[in-house]
């Protein structure tokens, strides 16, 4: 069976696919998939088999960097030292808590579930394409605004490690206003 082109491949697919986007829209937003159906196209479209591909060193690579990523202890260390003081160890708190929550969540959707899949697959079956849609776009904003804290820690590290100050490594954007810029 031959796949349908994508709609990314001329400019006019394009536009035919956005000018279909509001039917298509009203027809799948409240449509929700049985677990069976999504289970039997995810494998189908993965193989019949999925193989261990990370070795040792991959995990451990992937577990240490996971620790202690650049931007994670140093931009929320100076933000409680300057502005949330003891509060802090609540926040941290509460996040671990709904960490070892989410991860609960994880477990049994791997255990009803074992494909490859996350948050988008397991919302898309119980609530819809629109519930996955907006999941889809918060943890994009997420990832997002946690790499950008990790380039800020990791400039500071960069810089201090070849003794040039951060402040010559700024663009600015005159059109904002100061500190947006």
């Amino acid at each position: 069976m031959e796949s349908p082109p994508s709609s990314f491949s001329t400019f006019r697919s394009y536009l035919r696919a956005l000018a279909q986007t509001p039917s298509r829209f009203a027809h799948r937003a409240p449509s929700v998939s049985s677990s069976h159906e999504e289970l039997s196209w995810v494998k189908s479209r993965s193989g019949s088999n999925m193989h261990k591909s990370l070795r040792w060193y991959d995990l451990i690579g992937l577990g240490i960097g996971g620790m202690v990523g650049a931007g994670v202890f140093v931009t929320t260390g100076r933000a409680s030292r300057l502005y949330a003081g003891p509060a802090i160890l609540i926040s941290y708190a509460i996040a671990g808590l709904c960490a070892l929550l989410s991860a609960f969540c994880y477990t049994e959707f791997a255990v009803h579930m074992p494909v490859a899949g996350g948050a988008f697959s397991y919302l898309r079956i119980t609530f819809g394409e629109f519930a996955a849609f907006l999941t889809g776009a918060n943890l994009i904003m997420e990832y997002v605004m946690s790499n950008a804290a990790v380039a800020r820690g990791f400039t500071s590290y960069l810089s201090v490690a070849i003794g040039i100050p951060t402040a010559k490594w700024r663009f600015t954007a005159a059109a904002l206003p100061k500190g947006f810029n």
